[in-house]
C-alpha cells in the first residue's frame, strides 16, 4: 500500500480527491495493480473517515479492489446510518459475496430512503437463496413498477420453485396491466420449467396472457415456442387493457427469439 496514496484521498478539494480515487480504481481494475487495490481497501476499512461521496464511487466498483478483509468494515457501513452510504454499502457486499450481509439486507427492504430498498433487493438477489423469497415475492404488489422489477429480477436471480411460484402467481393474476418486468424473470427459468406453462398461457382466453405469455417466449430463446408464436401472430386478434395487440407482442417476441438464438450460436462458433 502507498501510504502517500491513501492520505491523497482526504487530501485537497473534493474534485481532486474524486480525480485521485478514479485513478487508484482504474489501476486496480484495469492494471491489476495490488499497491492500488491494497490501498482503496484501506479506505474502505477506514470507511467513516472518508467522504461519502468517495465512499460511494469506491462501492460502485468494489469488484476492482476488494476481497475478503472488507466483510468486516461493509458490514459495519450496512448498519450505519449516521455514515448514511447503507445503498452503496448493500452494492458493495453484493459485488464481493459476503452473504453474513442478508439478515441486514432483509432490514432495509424497510429502509425509508428509496435507493437503499432498491439496493436491497438487488443484493438480495446475489446473495439471498429459498430463506429470502417469501420477503421479496410481496414487493412484486409494490405501487412502484421498479420496485416490482428489481423484485422479480432478484427472484429470477435466486430461482427455485418457491421464486418461480411467487412470480408465476403475480404473471396469472396480473394486479397491474404492464407486467413486462415478469415476463423477463419467467424467461430466465430454465425452459423445460417454465415453456410448458407458457405455452398453456398462449392458448388462454385472457388477451393479456395471451399478450404477455408471448413476451415471455420470445425472452425464452427456444425453438419450441416459434410456432405458437406464428399462430399468435397470424391468426389473433386480441387486444390487452392497454391498447397492446397480442400479434404485434407475437411479432416481436420472434425478432427476440431470433436475436438470441443467433448470438448464442455466435457465442458457440470456433
Amino acid at each position: 500500500m502507498n501510504p502517500a496514496a491513501l492520505r491523497s484521498l482526504s487530501d485537497g478539494d473534493l474534485d481532486t480527491r474524486t480525480e485521485r480515487l478514479t485513478r487508484l480504481l482504474d489501476r486496480a481494475g484495469d492494471l491489476g495493480d495490488e499497491s492500488a487495490a491494497e490501498t482503496l481497501r484501506a479506505f474502505v476499512r477506514d470507511y467513516g473517515s472518508a467522504h461519502r461521496s468517495l465512499f460511494c464511487r469506491a462501492m460502485n466498483r468494489a469488484a476492482a479492489f476488494g476481497d475478503a478483509s472488507l466483510e468486516e468494515p461493509l458490514l459495519a457501513a450496512l448498519t450505519d446510518t449516521r455514515y448514511n452510504c447503507q445503498a452503496w454499502a448493500a452494492k458493495g457486499c453484493a459485488a464481493l459475496g459476503f452473504r453474513a450481509a442478508v439478515p441486514d439486507l432483509l432490514e432495509m427492504l424497510h429502509h425509508d430512503q428509496w435507493i437503499a430498498r432498491e439496493e436491497a433487493v438487488v443484493a438480495l438477489g446475489e446473495l439471498g437463496d429459498d430463506s429470502t423469497v417469501p420477503a421479496l415475492v410481496p414487493l412484486l404488489r409494490d405501487p412502484a413498477e421498479w420496485m416490482r422489477a428489481r423484485s422479480a429480477e432478484a427472484l429470477a436471480t435466486i430461482g427455485g420453485d418457491a421464486a418461480l411460484a411467487g412470480l408465476w402467481d403475480e404473471f396469472i393474476h396480473r394486479r397491474f396491466p404492464r407486467i413486462g418486468y415478469l415476463a423477463s424473470a419467467l424467461a430466465l427459468f430454465p425452459p423445460d420449467v417454465v415453456l410448458p406453462r407458457l405455452l398453456d398461457t398462449a392458448a388462454s382466453p385472457d388477451p393479456d396472457q395471451r399478450y404477455w405469455a408471448a413476451v415471455a417466449l420470445g425472452s425464452t430463446g427456444d425453438d419450441r415456442a416459434v410456432p405458437v408464436l406464428e399462430r399468435l401472430q397470424a391468426t389473433d386478434r386480441g387486444a390487452t387493457v392497454f391498447d397492446g395487440q397480442v400479434r404485434a407482442a407475437a411479432k416481436k417476441a420472434l425478432r427476440t427469439l431470433g436475436r438470441i438464438q443467433k448470438a448464442i450460436a455466435a457465442r458457440n462458433a470456433p
